[in-house]
């Protein structure tokens, strides 16, 4: 019995033979060329090929997968005719002959790293869009577009890696399950396996080899592993927890529309994390209570320059029309040296966590701000917004805010035009700095936000992207759970509304102590409403 260990991106066991496929080598090389115009020309005939694939693949899957899940294929396509990256490979080509192949794979390199250290996972998807696309492009210019065969039998299928349009074409009934060397959690590809509840686990690394085709395996997208020639008692064990599984969800859909009610009575409001108009359509699919947190910084990283008023409204706007009065909790720009749009062009910092982000960029440059909170109270009235601000440190900031908020009212009264003038405001709590004067800030807003993993990160002094401190990260450590008991404390004491939308939010562990605090709301993935709303159920 084999056992290799991966990153698991879709839950469930899938049981069955492994059909191995291992997509053909290309043979990119480092080439320089004298014939640039016709090196740029192949390029250009392999963009035109790529683009009339991905409309395929977009008229194919949308019906079955759905509009927002079928324009992947259409921002794959907008990137294909995107300047910039057509205009980086020509360049490649022409300023240092290089072959339109190795200009390509520079193209994809220089891209992506444009994405790496951006920590909001929406985000990490335009890594997925260039390499997707990058694959795509190579595949066509090596002549290694070798389709792959259906397995004849259902099966779990391995591969070093699959792309969004591999996942979509797959056959349900064929494939039980999917398992990869390579790939990310934060891919195109991983998202379209959960949207078809497609078992899977990416990672695996290079031991997953193509001797272990036809042999009989387990993949366990619990734990992210994969089991080859399993043992008796451990196949016997795998089939009951299969079993059991699917007995849990169907039992968690049952919760569609159920309250979130503790034993004792307690209501408490589950809300949904997203960072596009697109987790709107998944954030409903699990019967969120609303929007807890909807990160607006994705319109600025999407955008060639600053978003105009008028296209922020527009976002806004379809978000709170689509939720129906539902709670939509919209927080301001959160940029920083992390997460980044190419034409702010920050200087280089030694510790971005620690430097020139979030509220801090908003309150230095008014103008921007101005334009977000203009959009923001004119979209207000199209649903049930509250606006949040983050990484708030000081009364004075909170003042400033105010301060700003009026001067816009006082425009758009003038303008005449219309807004909610109830539109509740509030703060995150994500320092020990804000949580040592929640009593003074609770005075000022209407609720609060509490951010464990910045708060985490800040009070135990731990980088939360180091790996290596992964350990010693608890958001419920002794300090962390003063923080967060002392600011419900005082928001209650203030009559304010207190929640928290960190990851600790989802965590089952910490569900009957957020309770006991009197947290009144818990804001998480949409894919864990649900299983969030199970436990509240359960717990006095």
């Amino acid at each position: 019995m084999v056992v290799l260990k991966g990153i698991g991106v879709v839950s469930g066991i899938a049981i069955g033979k492994l059909v191995v496929y291992m997509h053909p080598d290309k043979h990119i090389s480092r080439a320089t060329t004298e014939d640039t115009e016709g090196e740029i020309a192949l390029f250009n005939e392999a963009r035109s090929k790529a683009i009339v694939q991905l409309e395929d693949l977009y008229e194919s899957s949308v019906e079955d997968l759905g509009e927002v899940n079928a324009s992947i294929f259409v921002a794959q396509e907008m990137l294909l005719e995107d300047s910039q990256y057509i205009e980086y490979v020509e360049d490649k080509i022409r300023e240092s002959h290089y072959n339109a192949g190795y200009a390509v794979v520079l193209a994809s390199d220089e891209f992506s790293r444009l994405f790496t250290t951006i920590e909001d996972k929406y985000m990490q998807s335009h890594v997925a869009d260039v390499r997707d696309v990058s694959e795509r492009l190579l595949r066509i210019l090596c002549g290694s577009e070798i389709e792959m065969a259906e397995p004849g039998e259902p099966c779990i299928l391995a591969s070093d890696d699959f792309s969004a349009g591999d996942i979509v074409q797959f056959n349900r009934e064929r494939v039980l399950g999917i398992a990869t060397m390579f790939g990310s959690p934060a891919s195109h590809a991983s998202i379209l396996a959960g949207t078809m509840n497609l078992p899977s686990v990416v990672g695996l690394g290079q031991e997953m080899l193509s001797i272990y085709e036809g042999r009989c395996a387990i993949l366990n997208g619990i734990k992210g592993e994969l089991i080859i020639d399993p043992d008796k008692k451990t196949l016997d064990r795998m089939k009951r927890k299969q079993k059991e599984y699917e007995e849990q969800q169907k039992m968690l859909l049952l919760l569609k529309g159920k309250n979130n009610v503790t034993k004792s009575g307690a209501y408490i409001n589950v809300y949904a994390n997203i960072s596009s108009t697109e987790g709107v359509d998944t954030a409903l699919l699990y019967d969120a209570g609303g929007i807890g947190l909807l990160r607006s910084e994705f319109i600025y990283i999407e955008s060639q320059t600053y978003p105009s008023e008028e296209d922020q409204f527009n976002v806004y706007r379809q978000v709170l029309e689509r939720m129906r009065g539902r709670k939509v909790i919209i927080r301001t720009l959160d940029l920083g040296t992390d997460k980044q749009a190419a034409y702010f062009r920050p200087e280089k910092e030694n510790n971005p966590a620690l430097g020139f982000r979030a509220i801090r960029i908003s309150l230095a440059q008014p103008a921007i701000f101005k334009t977000q909170l203009r959009a923001l109270y004119r979209a207000s009235v199209y649903g049930n917004l509250d606006i949040l601000f983050p990484l708030i440190i000081s009364k004075d900031e909170v003042l400033q805010i105010k301060k700003i908020i009026k001067e816009v009212k006082k425009e758009l009264d003038s303008e005449g035009v219309p807004y909610r003038k109830d539109t509740r405001i509030g703060i995150m709590i994500e320092t020990p700095a804000a949580v040592l004067i929640s009593d003074e800030l609770a005075k000022e807003v209407d609720f609060f936000s509490i951010g464990t993993n910045d708060l985490t990160q800040y009070t135990l002094a731990i980088d939360r992207q180091n790996p290596k401190l992964e350990s010693y990260f608890n958001a419920l450590h002794p300090a962390v759970y003063k923080m967060i008991e002392m600011t419900a404390q005082n928001a209650h004491k203030a009559g304010i509304q207190v929640d928290i939308c960190g990851e600790a939010a989802a965590d089952p562990e910490y569900t009957q102590s957020f309770i006991d605090m009197g947290i009144d709301a818990l804001s998480v993935s949409p894919n864990m409403v649900l299983p969030l709303r199970k436990k509240i159920r359960e717990c006095e």
